[in-house]
């Protein structure tokens, strides 16, 4: 009789832990987040996604290689993943990209006759896919983003609000006119001014000369070496809803920089070209103005040259 009670007191238990194991589990089920919304799950669980490079990636691999990762992770994100949010997330991409700059690699007395073939994605590195709480402050501040350049100054701004987050030296066009193949026509070469957008990419850019029409691979540098032409976005901006062609663009010869010296485009070192690129995706703000008084960085007045002759106008 004992041996019964025995069985039944054991049976009684058995059946109670299985009863507490299904309540917790019920429970926990309940209180996980729908499983649509993946970037929530991997934040309880605190984990991260990772892409690793299991393969040194150039730059004339880069655009494909990120666009890969964009195409593979945009499906199992609750936000729209973009080329933009992805390396933002990952800053170090950017410094990487900077450092193929030609005169960033001769200060370090290495000679590049071809940027295309410089290593972008070391491999080792990882890229991590932002979690929404990261995506929605990248978006948050790239719709808080505004470019800023002042012609005579010869100089572009980068601002998130009211602060300055980059200042960078730049060239703009030349003050006169001039007969150019490209278009068929005399065009006046100075910089336009006026506010816009940015609303297109060129990031494997054509280089063409638009006084001949004729397109070189190859370029003569300020130290008067001939290197092929690097592959670094060409940014195209809509000012005053009017589309120039006039593009922010990296320039092989910083020597031009604090010049007007272009047929209208803004020219900037080719690492400065890298960072406005991920800090300006489409419908990036911009302003383009010719202000002759300004405020030096020592907080001083200043009264610049007027390069193109505006006040003699007056």
């Amino acid at each position: 009789m004992k041996r019964w009670v025995l069985i039944i007191h054991a049976i009684v238990l058995l059946l109670y832990i299985v009863s507490v194991n299904v309540s917790v589990t019920n429970t926990d089920a309940l209180a996980f987040p729908k499983a649509t919304d993946l970037n929530q799950v991997y934040n309880q669980q605190e984990t991260v996604n990772l892409v690793s490079i299991d393969t040194s990636i150039t730059i004339e691999n880069y655009f494909h290689f990120i666009d890969s990762i964009v195409k593979t992770y945009d499906s199992i994100t609750s936000y729209k993943l973009t080329e933009h949010l992805l390396v933002r997330a990952n800053a170090w991409i950017i410094d990487t990209l900077q450092n193929t700059d030609y005169y960033r690699m001769k200060a370090k007395d290495s000679f590049v006759y071809d940027q295309k073939k410089m290593i972008a994605l070391p491999k080792g590195n990882s890229i991590v896919i932002p979690d929404s709480i990261q995506a929605k402050k990248l978006l948050s501040s790239f719709q808080k983003t505004a470019i800023d350049i002042n012609i005579p100054e010869f100089k572009l701004r980068i601002y998130e609000d009211t602060i300055q987050l980059y200042e960078f030296p730049v060239r703009v066009g030349r003050n006169e006119k001039k007969y150019l193949e490209m278009s068929g026509r005399i065009q006046d070469l100075k910089t336009k001014t006026g506010s816009g957008i940015i609303f297109k990419y060129v990031r494997n850019p054509r280089y063409v000369n638009p006084v001949n029409n004729h397109e070189y691979f190859v370029t003569k540098r300020d130290d008067k070496k001939v290197t092929k032409l690097p592959q670094i976005p060409f940014i195209e901006t809509e000012i005053n809803g009017l589309r120039y062609g006039q593009l922010i663009h990296p320039t092989t010869n910083p020597v031009t920089l604090g010049k007007a010296y272009s047929n209208g485009c803004i020219g900037t070192k080719e690492a400065d070209a890298w960072i406005i690129y991920y800090y300006a995706p489409i419908t990036t703000k911009i302003n383009i103005r010719y202000d002759l008084n300004v405020i030096n960085n020592e907080g001083d007045r200043m009264v610049l040259k007027d390069i193109y002759g505006y006040n003699k106008r007056k």
